[in-house]
């Protein structure tokens, strides 16, 4: 019999932004659809990020950004994950963002952008339909 092991989200808030609330409320939200949530906390630089994705083994980085500093973390994110040959992890982000610069993000890999005032459901319901598991676990009974 297979069955694909759940999704793993690290939800994380790269920069000196430390406004974690939403962060805390969409990990919730995450951990209550059915998903494995690592949180990182606040003040994360993209290298932490990075590598605690590929330490936890997740499928899903969901970024939370306030500060504008999205223009340096989430393209220092993307590359780090190249480097690491880790591109097969997703990443998501949430927050304040120009529009104008939503399909610059969206260009460099960036999946999808919630912005505020986005509902759970919906964000939850996006991760179910779009992201799949890495790898697929096999049990034999």
């Amino acid at each position: 019999m297979e069955n694909a092991r759940k999704l793993r989200i690290l939800v994380a808030k790269p920069g000196l932004d430390g406004h974690d609330r939403g962060a805390r409320v969409v990990a919730r939200a995450f951990r209550d659809a059915g998903f494995e949530v690592i949180y990182t906390g606040c003040h994360q630089t993209p290298e932490q990020i990075v590598s605690a994705a590929i330490q936890e083994d997740v499928d899903l980085i969901g970024l939370s950004i306030l500060s504008g500093a999205h223009t340096y973390s989430f393209p220092r994110i993307m590359e780090l994950l190249r480097e690491n040959d880790a591109e097969d992890i997703a990443v998501i982000g949430g927050g304040i963002f120009p529009l104008e610069d939503i399909p610059r993000l969206k260009e460099i890999g960036i999946k999808e952008i919630f912005e505020p005032g986005a509902k759970l459901q919906d964000i939850t319901e996006w991760v179910s339909n779009s992201i799949r598991p890495r790898r697929a676990v096999v049990l034999n009974r």
